[in-house]
């Protein structure tokens, strides 16, 4: 039976590069595992730096004062990296989700932090506006698209100070001008590769302005001197990453996964829209193509619904419990044909009721 994993991450990647990267881990480098080379063995290292400039090509931004770097430690870690390395007293944060809050809740340990708008009155269902971002912060920092609510920013306010970004789960999948972020970091297990490691985009010219000491593993000016190989680095992770992204770039860039991701979630809404027997979540003018959040309305057929979602192979659709209900993660490598027979499904479930 094929299988549609949904999931919000760890998430669905496209088969060639699961295939690709299981023969890399039998045979890599001459009989030689990928996973037990050495990191500064030539073939890894001419990974990590296509994996790096391949980063910076998807985005448009080669050229343009930009590094980008793979580490570890999730997007988590680069809650207290962006303090560490840029708060030198006080910052904006947009909040507007779960991932935004725990970012607020690292970056406070240093210095003050301010909410410049919070949706968190409505269970983070929408995205604030018409804020202002005071120009005599270090920098400001939002979350463009939000896993467990399902929302996503459609556009970003105009600033006169560095603006961070976290990315983890809709990299890639839009374009943007990237340009105008200073710092965009994403973990890789919702729209690259595998969890283990983290890419981190940054504008060189805003670092070295802190008076802070810095631990140097914290530290983003000694990852970039060192090429991302200061520690060992996650190498499946990477590889992985490193074929997803040629995989974009082969079928024609973010421009053309866009278009797709169109597709998936046009499909999706109008159904959650036109069958009665579903409810969105979040504000229909900022809902996210990557996750669609939902409920059904009627309760008594839940156990119907999810019965006929288990018989056609449907994974990863339960809703985070700060929501409940479902959750559609709908991501880059996640094929029309299976949004096609979720809403099938919910289809069906409609002229049984």
């Amino acid at each position: 039976m094929k299988r549609h994993n949904f999931s919000a991450g760890p998430c669905v990647l496209p088969k060639k590069v699961i295939l690709k990267a299981s023969e890399a881990l039998l045979d890599f480098d001459n009989g030689l595992s990928l996973i037990e080379i050495s990191h500064r063995s030539k073939p890894f290292v001419d990974v990590m730096e296509k994996a790096r400039a391949l980063a910076l090509e998807l985005l448009g931004i080669e050229g343009k004062g930009y590094k980008a770097l793979f580490l570890q430690g999730g997007a988590s870690t680069q809650f207290l990296m962006v303090a560490l390395n840029l708060l030198e007293k006080r910052a904006g944060y947009l909040n507007t989700g779960t991932w935004s809050d725990k970012a607020i809740k690292e970056a406070k340990i240093y210095d003050d932090i301010y909410e410049v708008a919070s949706s968190k009155n409505a269970n983070f269902n929408y995205i604030p506006k018409g804020y202002d971002v005071p120009s005599d912060y270090d920098y400001f920092h939002c979350t463009s698209n939000n896993t467990i609510f399902g929302t996503q920013m459609k556009s970003f306010p105009k600033v006169d100070i560095p603006m961070v970004c976290d990315m983890s789960s809709d990299i890639f999948s839009r374009t943007l001008d990237f340009s105008q972020f200073d710092l965009i970091y994403a973990g890789a297990q919702k729209n690259m590769g595998p969890a283990g490691t983290t890419l981190v985009v940054i504008k060189e010219d805003i670092l070295g302005k802190v008076s802070r000491k810095i631990p140097s593993m914290m530290d983003y000016k000694v990852h970039l001197s060192k090429g991302s190989m200061f520690n060992t680095p996650p190498v499946f992770a990477v590889y992985t990453s490193m074929l997803t992204m040629q995989w974009l770039k082969d079928l024609g860039g973010i421009k053309a996964i866009e278009k797709e991701n169109e597709k998936k979630a046009i499909l999706m809404y109008s159904e959650i829209d036109l069958n009665p027997l579903f409810k969105g979540y979040a504000a229909k003018e900022d809902r996210s193509k990557m996750n669609a959040t939902f409920t059904l309305e009627n309760e008594n057929l839940k156990e119907t619904f999810e019965s006929m979602v288990a018989a056609e192979g449907i994974n990863g659709i339960y809703g985070h419990r700060s929501v409940g209900g479902y959750r559609a993660s709908m991501y880059n490598a996640l094929t029309l044909d299976s949004v096609k027979v979720l809403v099938e499904i919910m289809s069906e479930l409609e002229s049984k009721a």
